[in-house]
């Protein structure tokens, strides 16, 4: 059966290092086991295509397919993959790749890696990848019939990328960004004009209809590209551990809402949903351990029937 979302992205092994002196080292990651798990919570039927290194945990992708993740897209790199040192520094967070690692692009699919029955798939995601292999894929998903296309950027939309960004979105219909990856000018402190700004020097006929800035422990904003509207949503945890992933798991969650043509306000309560059992312990070990009997019975609570 071909997954209704394809997920197309890194599987990284990630270091992370926190500002007051903790660490937690070879935690399996990548933004795409968080996406697709976000996905999967709320029962969406979901293919993850990316390359599997030699050190990437075996029962993290046995977690995956024990939650209905179709990972037919995996290819075997038969070498160590990319390693990644996060760096968190208060509310914002670096990004250091090992030096004796692969590079990004080496470690990112191509099209030719998407199994063929899944080029028929309602949605295709891109998660946080170099610009040129995000523009290869999406010049080659852009011509799908009916295919939703979302992405999530790796390159930073700043002054001198803007143009080059406006560029590529055309021809995405749901972007997801957090704030590090916009850093136009005043973005901090208005990111509705910052938002709007983006959107609005869309050439003719761009597809673009949704834009998300995931702002952490301040919630976000939605900005319905057409409708000229805003939407803000606020966070919610039961407790918080580690943020790593937590934004991925909410775009996966958005995504699973908004397929099934869920208004954005309950979309984004999945997003939130997802979001909140990612941060509930270090790396995914909360979010591969979560139900969708669970997801669902939260959803529920906080958010109603």
């Amino acid at each position: 059966m071909r997954p209704d979302l394809v997920v197309l992205g890194n599987l990284l092994v990630d270091d992370l290092v926190f500002p007051d002196g903790r660490t937690r080292m070879r935690q399996p990651g990548g933004a795409s086991l968080y996406a697709s798990l976000g996905a999967a919570l709320f029962g969406m039927p979901t293919g993850l295509s990316s390359w599997r290194g030699t050190d990437y945990p075996r029962a993290a992708l046995d977690a995956l397919e024990a939650r209905g993740v179709d990972l037919a897209g995996l290819r075997e790199m038969n070498r160590p993959a990319l390693r990644t040192w996060l760096l968190y520094e208060g509310r914002r967070r670096q990004v250091i790749h090992h030096l004796d690692g692969p590079t990004h692009a080496e470690v990112s699919p191509e099209p030719e890696q998407i199994p063929a029955p899944w080029l028929d798939a309602r949605a295709f995601h891109l998660a946080p990848m170099p610009f040129d292999v995000q523009r290869r894929l999406l010049a080659a998903l852009g011509q799908r019939a009916g295919a939703h296309l979302s992405l999530d950027p790796y390159a930073i939309v700043r002054e001198d990328t803007l143009e080059d960004w406006r560029l590529m979105l055309a021809g995405v219909d749901v972007l997801f960004l957090s704030e590090d990856d916009l850093e136009l000018p005043g973005a901090a402190t208005d990111p509705r004009a910052a938002l709007r700004r983006l959107a609005g020097g869309q050439p003719h006929g761009s597809r673009l209809r949704l834009a998300l800035l995931k702002r952490g422990a301040q919630g976000g904003v939605l900005y319905e590209v057409r409708e000229d509207r805003f939407t803000e949503w606020d966070p919610r945890a039961e407790r918080v551990v580690d943020p790593t992933g937590a934004g991925d798991a909410f775009a996966g969650g958005f995504l699973a809402g908004w397929l099934r043509g869920e208004g954005v306000e309950r979309a984004l309560a999945r997003g939130v949903v997802g979001a909140s059992f990612a941060i509930e312990d270090w790396g995914a070990t909360r979010i591969l351990a979560t139900t969708v009997e669970e997801a669902a019975g939260r959803l529920g609570a906080w958010f109603g029937a």
